[in-house]
């Protein structure tokens, strides 16, 4: 007997905060009556943390730390046991998004070293005969707006051989001069990243010019704590040797679950830059880097 078991929540973007009700049906489709020994519904917020490759075994205390975090965690029957008629069966739950204590509902983030993720799954018990069915659906938790006022304050940079970092030898780099702003590092994270850079002097050809942003991740505990870069995404605003003096306008969306607000709590932080990298025609990396703090409004 085919059967299939969905959840559907009420809200298409699935976005809930702190103190809202996630609502939604549970669809139970059959051709025939079907007999069941109970269908449940559990909800489950965690935060899984791990170790990067290069820090396993530096940490031999951390493994007690990497232990996933729960943050929330409650359960419901549905239903009892008994039966389910032949056809689309709908049945309707709330689960209300309330924590305990002092926890805090950090924001659904999907990292590579800290995962934040939000889940509801649902189990129909079924006789010895027939197999158990289950069904998960995540849903995303936006955390509370910021309540400090959000000043956006613009960063000048200028980037000219002498300001770059962890040079050997500064006398071989070509003579260049690069300027511009970022119209703030302490963004809003549903609005976009803006600015403007210009090239006003290069001895050697510029084959392409990137913004880079990357996600910070700390694991960790009194013992150590291992920190870890990596990209989130890279898009190129230039292009070739473009024209000396010409405003390029820097413009960056910040990518929906793969970001987050500025997080940093006892276990793990979660933090986010944004390089500006210029490549030459001889392949030589120019790099200017910027923290950014984001927060929810």
């Amino acid at each position: 007997m085919s059967v299939t078991l969905d959840i559907k929540l009420k809200r298409a973007n699935k976005v809930y905060r702190e103190g809202e009700t996630v609502g939604g049906v549970i669809v139970l489709t059959c051709k025939e009556a079907m007999q069941h020994h109970g269908i449940s519904l559990s909800m489950e917020g965690i935060v899984n943390l791990q170790l990067s490759s290069k820090s396993v075994g530096v940490f031999e205390a951390f493994y007690n730390s990497v232990k996933p975090i729960q943050l929330i965690s409650s359960n419901i029957e549905v239903a009892k046991a008994g039966k389910i008629p032949g056809g689309k069966t709908e049945i309707p739950f709330e689960f209300p998004l309330h924590m305990k204590g002092n926890k805090v509902l950090y924001e659904t983030y999907h990292g590579v070293f800290v995962n934040i993720q939000y889940t509801l799954r649902c189990d129909l018990k079924r006789s010895l005969l027939a197999k158990d069915l289950s069904r998960s659906c995540e849903f995303i938790v936006h955390s509370q707006p910021c309540k400090a006022k959000i000043v956006a304050a613009p960063v000048n940079f200028s980037i000219t051989p002498d300001t770059l970092q962890n040079i050997r030898e500064r006398s071989s780099l070509p003579k260049f001069r690069i300027r511009g702003h970022l119209d703030a590092t302490s963004c809003v994270i549903s609005q976009p990243l803006t600015g403007e850079l210009v090239v006003e002097k290069s001895d050697v050809p510029i084959k392409s010019i990137e913004l880079q942003l990357v996600r910070v991740e700390t694991c960790g505990c009194a013992e150590g704590y291992a920190r870890d870069a990596t990209e989130i995404q890279n898009i190129q605003i230039a292009e070739g040797d473009v024209c000396h003096g010409l405003s390029i306008p820097i413009y960056m969306v910040f990518p929906r679950l793969f970001t987050c607000p500025t997080l940093e709590t006892t276990n793990f932080k979660v933090e986010f830059e944004i390089n500006i990298v210029i490549v030459l025609h001889d392949d030589h990396l120019i790099t200017e880097n910027f923290p950014l703090k984001l927060c929810r409004l």
